[in-house]
Order: structure tokens, then C-alpha cells, then sequence
């Protein structure tokens, strides 16, 4: 079969079932958000504050792949939050659940082609820092994808972005200096850094700590760099934050364990929900 014959089809039938997809979300929805918001292991309580909530669980839309992950069950939630209307993802997927990165950022496209403006990415992350503290938030200003792969392999849809997407501005600056502006207005401690990245499911070993450290991390994750490649190569502007659910190995005198990242976003997710209604309006 010829190369190019293969690469339509493929794009085709991506583009197909993405907008299938698109179409049942967006024609479920009963508003028009400007702002998504996905939320990240234990982080689920900022749907507690969601005003006049509507739930859209994920198994409802065509060719949207299960979460196997315990506290990423899949639903969208749309409604107000501080005056501003919002669509929510409560359970992101991952790649280590043997997903392909393009069903990774799946629920990404469907935010932005349901016509989100900004997206804010949040999730739980080892700290790099021994200087940092468990329940600290870090505004991420880059990232190191070291996944070893990008979620924009394959055929490019021209109408969502371009073949080749800058990546010099990833996290959005303006958001940024809204986030640190208001942080300064209500005295809210706001660390600032890279994330990076990885595979998983396993923890990082305290050689790939250090190696991290080396390249210039200052936090590691198994999600989020995918979601904020595919959503600024569709024009929607990322603002990331990482809860700092524990310190990463080598540094932690402890094991690591999920159960721990979950329970940290737990504690943490009051302040920070405090800190969202206050940044929200602003952006």
C-alpha cells in the first residue's frame, strides 16, 4: 500500500473519531466555557465548589478511552467557579496505562475544539528541592518531556495547528505573572520551576533524581507536558501548577507510594482551591 495512502487514512480516521467525540461533548455541554481545567491526582475537591455543576462522564462520548487509574475516574463537569465558567476533567489519562500518547491528549482536543480559551493543568509531582516541603505549590514556568515520544506524531490536522509548533512560551507568560500577582496579593506561597515529565508507573530511582536535578528539574510527574504540547499546537493558552505531594527519591527518607501523592492532594487541595477562586477572574 502506498505510504501516503496509509497517512491519509490514518489522519482520516483520527480526525473522524476526535471530532466524533468533540460533537457529543459539545452537544451535551448547556454553556460555553472560556476556561479548562484538569485536575490532577487528589485534586478532585474543586468539583465541591463547581456552581450549578453538570456531570458528562466520559464513558458517554464515542472513542474516548477508560481510565484505569484509582482517582482518575472520567467525567467533565461544567459550571461556575468565581463568576467564571469552567469545564473541568476530573480523571486525566495516562500512557502507562497503555495508552498511545494521541489517546492521552484526547480529552485536550475536545476541550479546545468545544472552544476553550485556557487551559490550566494541574497535578501531583515529586519535589527535586530538598528546600521544599510537602503541600507546597509550584507554578511551572517550563518543562522536560522525557517521554520519549510526543503526542503529535503521525499526520498533522493543519486545522487544529501547525505541522511544526513553537514550544518556546509553552506555560503562557501573562498567565503567569497573574498567578504570581495574586499570590502576592494574598500572601500565597508560590514556588516557581520546571517539571518534568516520565513514563512511569514506577517511581524514579535516586540516580534518575539526580539526573533530573543535572538537567534542571525542579519537579517529576508521569503527566501534564503532553496535554500542554497539544494545547498550545491548538492555540489555547497553559498556565500549570504542581502540588509537591511528597519529596522524590533520594531525597524522601521514606518509600514512595500513591496512596501518599493522593492523600498530599487532599490536605493541599483547600489551599489551593482558596488560591484559584482568588486567580480565576483575573484570568
Amino acid at each position: 500500500m502506498d505510504d501516503c495512502f496509509y497517512c491519509r487514512n490514518v489522519l482520516l480516521m483520527l480526525k473522524e473519531e476526535i471530532e466524533s467525540a468533540a460533537s457529543s461533548l459539545k452537544g451535551q455541554l448547556s454553556g460555553q466555557p472560556r476556561i479548562g481545567i484538569v485536575l490532577g491526582s487528589g485534586l478532585g475537591g474543586l468539583t465541591e465548589i463547581l456552581e450549578n455543576p453538570q456531570a458528562i462522564p466520559t464513558s458517554t462520548l464515542p472513542h474516548y478511552p477508560p481510565s484505569t487509574v484509582e482517582g482518575h475516574e472520567g467525567t467533565f463537569l461544567l459550571g461556575q467557579i468565581a463568576g467564571v465558567e469552567v469545564l473541568l476533567l476530573k480523571g486525566r489519562i495516562h500512557a502507562y496505562e497503555g495508552y498511545d500518547l494521541s489517546q492521552v491528549v484526547l480529552p485536550i482536543r475536545l476541550m479546545a475544539l468545544c472552544g476553550i480559551e485556557t487551559l490550566i493543568l494541574t497535578n501531583a509531582a515529586g519535589g527535586l528541592n530538598s528546600a521544599w516541603s510537602p503541600g507546597e505549590i509550584m507554578l511551572i514556568e517550563d518543562h522536560l518531556n522525557l517521554h520519549h515520544a510526543s503526542p503529535l506524531y503521525g499526520p498533522n490536522v493543519e486545522a487544529w495547528g501547525p505541522r511544526f509548533p513553537d514550544m518556546t512560551g509553552v506555560y503562557d507568560q501573562d498567565l503567569r505573572s497573574a498567578a504570581e500577582a495574586v499570590a502576592k496579593e494574598t500572601n500565597y506561597v508560590l514556588r516557581r520551576g520546571v517539571y518534568a515529565s516520565c513514563p512511569g508507573p514506577q517511581y524514579e530511582t535516586p540516580a534518575e533524581i539526580k539526573m533530573l536535578r543535572v538537567l534542571g528539574a525542579d519537579a517529576v510527574g508521569m503527566s501534564t507536558v503532553p496535554e500542554a504540547i497539544v494545547a498550545r499546537h491548538m492555540g489555547v493558552r497553559v498556565l500549570g501548577f504542581s502540588l509537591i505531594s511528597n519529596l522524590a527519591a533520594g531525597i524522601s527518607p521514606t518509600p514512595l507510594n500513591h496512596e501518599e501523592v493522593v492523600q498530599a492532594g487532599l490536605d493541599a487541595g483547600p489551599r489551593l482551591i482558596s488560591y484559584l477562586l482568588d486567580l480565576l477572574p483575573k484570568i
